[in-house]
Formats: C-alpha cells, structure tokens, sequence
C-alpha cells in the first residue's frame, strides 16, 4: 500500500523547529522562538478564501512561470522568498517534475518557518469541492478490517455537506447529510445495508456518531488536516519542546508525496499523537495524506485524499430528498 522512495534524517522543515543554521539565519535561542511563536500565533486565514494563489483542481494545467532559482540553491532565499519559489514552482507543476532525492534535499533546507507559512497561507481547500478519500481508525482499540471509502461534497458558509459511503469500503451504501443553517446540531442520514430504508436524525456528538468516528462530521476536508498541523506547532513551541523530523518521499495509494515525520517527546495527551507523518500534496498547499500513531506505536488514524475538485452545488445537492440519494 505505501511505497517509500526516499528517506533521510531532516532538519524539521515545520514551523515548531527549535534550531537554525547559523549560516542562513543568526538569531537564535529566545529570539528565535519569538520569532516562530509570531508566525504562528497569528490566526490563519479562511483555509477555504479565494485569492490570486488558488490552485488548479488536480490534473489541471497551470500557466503559472516556473520559478528561475534551481530547488538546490532555495534554502539560501529569505524566507519569504522561500515560499513565494514553494507556491510558484507548486502551481507551475515545477515542484511535482523534481526526482524524489531532490524534493528530499529541498525540504531539509528550507526555513523552519517555510513550510507553516506555505500552508497556512494556503488556501487548504476550495468555497465548495468534492472529494473522495479513504478513512481508517481505531475505535475503542479496534483497527477496522477494511477502510471506509467516501465521497464527501462540501460547502462552506454556511457549511453544508453531502458524505456517502462506496461500494468498496465499510459501512457501503450509508449516507449522511448535514446543514448548519438548518440544524447545526444534528445530521440527517441513514445506515447502510438493510438499514437504509430508515433515516433518522441525529446529534453530531451522539452515540451513533462516536460508534463510527474519534472526529467530528464537521471535520471532514483537507482544512482541518493543515489546521491541526499549525495547531500542534504551537504546541511544540509553547512547550519549549524539540519536534524531531524526518522527510521523505512516498506513494500513498497512488499518490505521490513529500511525506514529514513528526515524534513528540510526550506523546498523548499532550499531543494529538505520539508520530505523525504528514504527506504534502505535489500541486497544492494542503496535505494529501495523515497516519497517526499513539504512544505505543500503534496507527489509530490513516486518511488519503485520493481525488479533490472544486465544484459548485446548487441547493438539491444538500437536501434529503434529491432522488439520486436513498433517503
């Protein structure tokens, strides 16, 4: 299921890195912290906002200039430069053509800082997209035999979501609709198999919702990925904590990433999880991939986004009684 193409021990290219080279960056100690802690305390924009820099769908060519300076001579930019050469040469289809030992090298030179920046200026996500992904977690202390296999449709403001459950994965045939300006409360659906002639609503926090998820329905999407990695760099630096990383190239289920491993010192709870490896996405400044791992070292969470594409729903696509549903 995943294969690794190339792995060497990095410099933490995330924004919770306690050291700097002196070469490229002579503040140290406190005033480096300081430095990181400004970066990443600052409230992140609306993942989903629209800008000049909103990428393509997937397999979209782009028309964006690919960036001058080659990837081996980046980590001697500024900072800002730094993430102006990541989004440039990540629109460009630049960053994708690189070969896994130079994607590699690239990501270990970069500033600390880079990396956060390149992702929580995104935008992590579109106003409304549809995706299609595959989820396993652990539940009460049981790994599912087989992963659930969605397609999600959402929308934002209000945040409105579609979410069905394929063919091939668990709980196939099952459908969830949810509308915060309706019930922000409570999602409507119905259970697959012989369960599906009956839909119900329910809470969000409910027993029915817990039974299938450690998250929240409205965690669904790539935002919440890139806000829990800026969430967990706060952490990082607040504790005063180092953030050992690792930096590689995989193939997760077809899909090709610069994946980053964090290891926290302390684990749970303090963290979220004790391991993390991150897989960011070649063509667009969000993660395509998480696996989670608890202080034992077992995997309680593996998510791959395996298609994402903006799109633009009318009011059908959110309501209970659009007949291409099974409510």
């Amino acid at each position: 299921m995943r294969v690794v193409r190339a792995a060497a021990p990095a410099a933490s290219p995330a924004a919770a890195s306690s050291r700097a080279r002196p070469s490229r960056r002579p503040l140290a100690g406190a005033l480096l912290t300081v430095a990181l802690l400004a970066a990443l305390l600052v409230p992140a924009p609306a993942a989903f906002a629209q800008n000049d820099d909103t990428p393509p769908p997937l397999d979209t060519a782009s028309a964006v200039k690919a960036p001058t300076t080659p990837s081996s001579q980046v980590g001697k930019l500024t900072l800002d430069q730094q993430v102006k050469w990541l989004r440039a040469a990540q629109q460009s289809g630049t960053l994708e053509k690189l070969d896994d030992a130079q994607l590699v090298a690239l990501f270990q030179s970069l500033d600390p800082l880079a990396l956060p920046r390149y992702i929580k200026e995104g935008p992590n996500g579109y106003p409304s997209y549809e995706f299609t992904m595959s989820r396993s977690e652990r539940i009460r202390g049981q790994w599912p035999d087989k992963p659930d296999h969605m397609l999600v449709r959402l929308a934002r403001d209000p945040l409105r979501i579609y979410a069905k459950w394929l063919p091939d994965g668990a709980r196939a045939g099952q459908e969830i609709i949810y509308d915060e300006s309706k019930r922000a409360d409570e999602m409507y659906g119905h259970l697959g198999g012989i369960m599906n002639v009956m839909p119900l609503w329910t809470s969000l926090n409910g027993t029915l919702a817990r039974s299938q998820s450690n998250h929240h329905l409205r965690d669904l999407g790539t935002e919440y990925i890139a806000n829990q990695y800026l969430a967990e760099g706060r952490k990082y630096i607040e504790a005063g904590l180092p953030r050992s990383t690792q930096v590689e190239v995989k193939t997760i289920d077809g899909v090709r990433v610069v994946a980053f491993t964090f290891e926290t010192p302390t684990g749970q709870p303090q963290f979220y999880a004790k391991k993390e490896t991150l897989g960011l996405d070649l063509r667009h400044p969000y993660f395509r991939s998480v696996e989670s791992y608890d202080n034992d070292g077992k995997l309680f969470e593996r998510i791959v986004f395996e298609t994402i594409a903006p799109k633009t729903f009318d009011d059908a696509t959110f309501d209970p009684k659009n007949k291409a549903y099974k409510f």
